[in-house]
């Protein structure tokens, strides 16, 4: 179905956000792994969402722009920047989200902000995105000062027309998700609320050259090619954390 009024969001949280967004030339990639390797990363209180009992990590290569505060414009050096994220699925008192094991970006302000302001455990990483006939070519290597290794370089393409997910399958689950968790220092849990429209995803093909981003946490990924989904753009708004 691409009826997009067919696949609407929720209503937007109450109260005016605070953070907007674009992230374009995005991949979602996805591969099953045991929930036993996922547990002893996630704190307590919060929950390990799964698919029919199968427990999903996501690795997440985009470019992010026109990040800018509300009535602010977008300033250098931290409006636009590739990010590179890795997550997985979890609940919080019935409510779906995102848990981030780390997020790399190319902008130094960037990291230090979402790490005081959204306890978002944010690397700094020399990053580059080049696009060439529809095939973006991706880099990623970590340089954050006394942080685990961890690097992705590969290609990537959209190769189908757009569509929207449909509640109930795990395309809807893996992608869909207005909630993101996180934790400080003394493990209060957090959470953080978006809102958008309705993903536009499309099928893709990837050329993995090397893909070390699950080192960092000690999970093997499984030897099969991983779930792709693409997204063009999509304009994000986001409200300020609380206490979950």
């Amino acid at each position: 179905m691409n009826d997009r009024a067919a696949h609407s969001q929720p209503h937007k949280p109450p109260g005016g956000w605070i953070m907007h967004m674009r992230w374009s030339k995005l991949l979602f990639m996805h591969w099953p792994v045991p929930i036993e390797s996922l547990r002893p990363l996630i704190p307590p209180g919060l929950e390990i969402d799964r698919f029919e009992g199968q427990a999903w990590l996501g690795i997440v290569p985009f470019l992010m722009s026109n990040v800018r505060p509300r009535f602010v414009p977008p300033m250098p050096g931290f409006s636009a920047f590739p990010e590179l994220n890795v997550r997985t699925y979890v609940t919080h008192n019935a409510k779906p989200g995102v848990w981030f094991f780390s997020l790399d970006a190319a902008s130094k302000l960037a990291v230090r902000g979402a790490r005081r302001l959204w306890h978002l455990p944010y690397f700094d990483a020399r990053m580059s995105m080049q696009i060439h006939e529809g095939q973006i070519a991706y880099r990623s290597t970590r340089t954050h000062k006394n942080s685990n290794p961890a690097c992705l370089t590969m290609k990537y393409r959209p190769t189908g027309p757009v569509s929207f997910t449909t509640p109930g399958t795990l395309d809807h689950f893996l992608t869909n998700r207005l909630n993101l968790y996180s934790a400080d220092r003394a493990g209060h849990i957090y959470r953080g609320q978006i809102h958008h429209a309705p993903w536009p995803l499309q099928a893709a093909e990837a050329q993995i050259e090397t893909n070390h981003m699950t080192g960092q946490i000690d999970v093997r990924l499984p030897d099969i090619p991983p779930l792709l989904h693409y997204a063009e753009r999509l304009d994000v708004v986001g409200w300020r954390i609380q206490r979950a």
